[in-house]
């Protein structure tokens, strides 16, 4: 029931957010960082906090200070991210204002989100997934069922993750309430400018979500509205869509000043709205003495100038900690179990994979596997999940659509929860409509929440060309992978690898993107039957980033300097060492088996021993991961090099031909690796 306590309690707050806005507005050398406050947008972010509860998530947008304030977040802590102070607790000082995240047992849980619009919606809903399989297998939830509110923009619903999260959410039916603030703008772009209708019409297209359209610069209709559509999705566990209509009051930032686009009318036209007032006034008719008000009021701004003061003078990120929870600790230190057990047989890469996926899901419950086509029907379309649905149910295996935005995504929120997923990506070549979330949100998760939000992730990716693939199934991608900071990369050559390094990558707690080529798979390319090997212990674990030395030179070699090595993986691997079959005691083979973190000092120790390096790789050679890493090795054993580190890769062209003898010209082979290691040695 909306009594007056709830009403002055809702005003006390926005004459907060008033005062907030006032003095940044005031202080506008101090507050340099760029932001956005909340005016204009109060009631509905009011009305929707004090409907939640410990067990909810939020995802708030970067205008949301009241929705903060309305969760019990105090002024001063929001202020501290304002300034970018060290004590602030969301980001230690490393994220714009209202960029919070928290965990904590007396408010909902506010996992990371970046300042990207929309891209909020993916990991947001990925929590309600991963709510609804907790309650698919019993989980002990509490007494009441949590709901997940995603808050939005108008402007951003016409992004597509936007609608891959909607599509999900329809189709699974999960308990997620999008709550769409519509002030019209989207920084100087009007809504007539940029959309055909607005969020409530757009989302009558998605059967199966439920929508409301409010005026939400009014408390009291926003307060009922969201009061009885959080109780109904927490009862019926649906999916809904709440339309708010409100003004813009503020800048659009404090960088993006609305003198410099909006017209005389259309701000007097918005103020016409001011939730503030519209409270202040009906307050009065019901009773409240104008001196209450006042006081409200004044004690308020009083109240703000201290905490404003306070957070002034608090003091600075310590910037020793400036690289500090990039990752948080794995687990995986030293490689475990047998290799090599006795008496068993020689397993594809393939199989190795399967049978790892087997053992981690019958002993993690938490672990679950989705992506595109490798449900009950195909298993895969290398068939690496075949029989994983029969076994452990369409709720832990099963199908999307083709969203490789969303795959990747949801797991920011499944992680948050405490699921472990498995996704996949189908071929290297589809993984860029994904790159959004992975660069944006599940790369800088930890980092930028001062290691309360690592994400738990394994997306895995077959990658490479053989037998005239063409350009769209035949690509690399490490060298992309590789700039994003803040998740490792893992690329097994052989079975037993395979299956040692996805139970690392499963149990770290940072995410994995693990690249298997698919020549290697069934072994059917020549040249590579040594990717089989027995089958590893159920216990075998090896740690992401240790190289393994596969193939050994002699020693006279070395003493004499008629030796060098070759720095490789994947692929390179099986090329490398035909070549070194033909040179024999002259060269030493490296599998690097992890990109990040790298063995380096394998690398260097065995570069050091050679004085001759090859850096073999099966991207375009160019700017790639492997030129990277030539230079790393110049610099750090330059006094040892008898020579320049060489490098080999394939053609430098964008795509991989389909044509079989265009696509061996283009890649590299042994017997190319052979002449330029005739070249390294001088024979």
């Amino acid at each position: 029931m909306l009594t007056n306590d709830v009403l002055l309690k809702a005003f006390d707050l926005m004459c907060a957010a008033k005062a907030m806005a006032a003095i940044y507005e005031n202080n506008r050398q101090t507050c340099k960082y760029v932001h956005s406050t909340s005016r204009g947008h109060e009631a509905i972010q009011l009305a929707t906090a004090f409907q939640l509860q410990p067990c909810d998530y939020v995802s708030p947008y970067y205008r949301d200070e009241s929705m903060m304030l309305g969760l019990g977040f105090s002024p001063y802590t929001l202020m501290l991210q304002l300034l970018a102070k060290g004590e602030d607790i969301f980001t230690g000082g490393r994220e714009y204002y209202n960029h919070p995240n928290y965990r904590g047992s007396d408010k909902p849980t506010i996992i990371h989100q970046s300042s990207a619009t929309g891209m909020q919606a993916i990991p947001a809903t990925g929590i309600a997934q991963g709510i609804k399989y907790l309650e698919q297998i019993k989980k002990d939830m509490g007494h009441t069922a949590p709901v997940v509110i995603c808050s939005l923009g108008d402007a951003s619903v016409t992004e597509g993750e936007v609608s891959e999260a909607f599509q999900f959410a329809a189709l699974h039916q999960l308990p997620v309430i999008y709550l769409v603030q519509d002030n019209d703008w989207g920084i100087s772009v009007s809504s007539a400018e940029a959309r055909t209708n607005n969020a409530y019409e757009f989302i009558q297209g998605f059967k199966g979500i439920n929508a409301v359209s409010i005026d939400g610069s009014n408390f009291e209709e926003s307060y009922t509205t969201m009061q009885q559509v959080v109780n109904e999705v927490r009862e019926k566990r649906i999916p809904y869509l709440v339309h708010a209509k409100v003004p813009l009051l503020g800048h659009h930032t404090s960088g993006v000043r609305k003198e410099f686009y909006r017209s005389e009318a259309d701000l007097e036209k918005h103020s016409l709205n001011d939730p503030f007032y519209k409270l202040r006034n009906r307050l009065l008719d019901i009773g409240v003495v104008e001196a209450h008000l006042q006081f409200l009021e004044k004690t308020n701004t009083e109240a703000i100038a201290k905490h404003f003061a306070n957070a002034v003078a608090s003091p600075e990120p310590d910037a020793a900690a400036a690289e500090d929870f990039v990752f948080v600790p794995t687990p995986i230190t030293e490689e475990k179990g047998e290799r090599r057990p006795a008496g068993k047989e020689k397993v594809l890469m393939v199989d190795a994979a399967l049978f790892a996926i087997r053992e981690i899901m019958e002993d993690h419950p938490e672990a679950l596997l989705y992506g595109q086509d490798v449900g009950r029907r195909l298993g895969g379309v290398f068939r690496e999940a075949a029989t994983l649905a029969e076994q452990f149910g369409d709720h832990r295996v099963f199908n999307t659509a083709i969203q490789e935005a969303y795959i990747i995504g949801s797991t920011v929120g499944m992680s948050a929860v405490g699921l472990k997923p498995i996704v996949e990506v189908q071929f290297a070549d589809y993984i860029y409509p994904g790159l959004n979330q992975l660069v944006t949100e599940i790369s800088k998760s930890c980092y930028l929440s001062c290691g309360k939000f690592p994400v738990q992730t394994l997306i895995r990716v077959p990658i490479g060309a053989y037998g005239g693939g063409g350009p769209y199934h035949s690509g690399c991608v490490e060298s992309t992978l590789l700039t994003i900071k803040g998740i490792k990369i893992v690329y097994p050559s052989s079975a037993a690898d395979m299956k040692g390094l996805l139970k690392a990558a499963f149990l770290d707690p940072n995410p994995v993107v693990m690249l298997e080529h698919k020549g290697l798979y069934w072994s059917k390319v020549p040249g590579t039957e040594e990717a089989k090997t027995v089958e590893p212990s159920r216990d075998y674990i090896i740690p992401l980033g240790k190289g393994n030395i596969v193939m050994q030179p002699d020693e006279d070699k070395v003493d004499g300097g008629e030796s060098c090595c070759v720095i490789t993986y994947g692929m390179g691997v099986y090329w490398a060492t035909a070549a070194a079959k033909k040179l024999p005691g002259h060269v030493e083979v490296i599998d690097l088996r992890t990109l990040f973190p790298l063995d380096e000092a394998l690398i260097f120790a065995t570069v050091k021993k050679h004085g001759k390096c090859l850096i073999l790789t099966e991207e375009q050679q160019n700017n790639s991961f492997a030129e990277a890493l030539a230079g790393r090795i110049s610099k750090h054993c330059f006094k040892n090099l008898d020579a320049p580190v060489e490098v080999l890769g394939a053609a430098n062209v964008p795509a991989i031909p389909m044509n079989v003898g265009l696509e061996q010209a283009v890649l590299p082979n042994a017997e190319k690796v052979y002449q330029r290691l005739l070249e390294l040695l001088s024979f």
